[in-house]
């Protein structure tokens, strides 16, 4: 079945259809700076269009009746881009957090944010912590936003944490399995994507939530992350609802 004239590509499928609608949906939020290049328009007119597609996407999540959402909103390789860009990208973030954080309280969503932190300005760190501690009781949406994430660090630090605790004596290697591996990714705490979802036409993963995306449905739309909404949300959950999940089990 195509999604936004592409067709979408599948995972491998569970023994029985998949819930109507995903507990968790992850977004790759792309295609900004091309559809500012497709206006004549600059960079951050395309980042901040960005911003309205993400105040669409929770809206429809919530009206969806998904539990749990994860964006991507900057990965630890955006640090590269050119410093005015970046700069531009932290100022939204700055932003985003302070005018935003009211009405995601109000419509109870609770935010949690994954990734290097400490490489943005302490204002802006104090902003996200801030915005955890004021939505942790908010249980009609869990929003994740991933900001300097990157799943090669997080799977990485998780090794470091596991050979550290190896040195200490307080882990033995024969009783390391999946289960207490993911309990040191950032993630810990946060079921596993069901359907990951990604604009502008690119088919790639692009270092995003690589252990946890291991039986995720996967659905690739051409539309651009500024033109991003509702409908394009539900068309997504619809292909999802058509999907057969088995985890590698054979069809009945």
């Amino acid at each position: 079945m195509a999604i936004g004239h592409r067709q979408a590509v599948a995972s491998e499928a569970t023994v029985d259809l998949a819930p109507a609608v995903p507990s968790h949906v992850a977004v790759i939020m792309d295609g900004n700076g091309r559809w500012a290049a497709a206006r004549g328009l600059p960079r951050l007119a395309g980042h901040r269009a960005g911003v309205q597609a993400v105040r669409r996407t929770i809206e429809a999540a919530i009206h969806q009746g998904v539990g749990w959402l994860t964006l991507y909103a900057f990965s630890s390789e955006n640090w590269r881009r050119p410093a005015t860009e970046v700069s531009d990208l932290t100022g939204l973030l700055r932003h985003f957090i302070k005018h935003e954080l009211a009405e995601l309280a109000r419509e109870g969503v609770r935010l949690r944010i994954i990734g290097d932190r400490d490489r943005f300005d302490a204002d802006i760190q104090a902003e996200l912590a801030h915005a955890e501690r004021t939505t942790t009781a908010n249980t009609r949406l869990n929003l994740t936003v991933a900001l300097s994430y990157g799943a090669r660090g997080e799977i990485l630090a998780a090794a470091r944490k596991v050979a550290a605790e190896v040195a200490a004596g307080t882990l033995d290697p024969a009783d390391l399995d999946e289960e207490r591996f993911g309990a040191m990714l950032s993630t810990t705490g946060i079921p596993d994507p069901d359907l990951i979802l990604r604009t502008s036409g690119e088919l790639r993963l692009s270092n995003f939530l690589l252990w946890q995306a291991a039986y995720a449905e996967l659905v690739f739309t051409d539309v651009l992350w500024p033109d991003f909404g509702a409908e394009q949300f539900a068309e997504a959950l619809a292909e999802y609802a058509r999907r057969e999940r088995r985890f590698g089990a054979r069809p009945g």
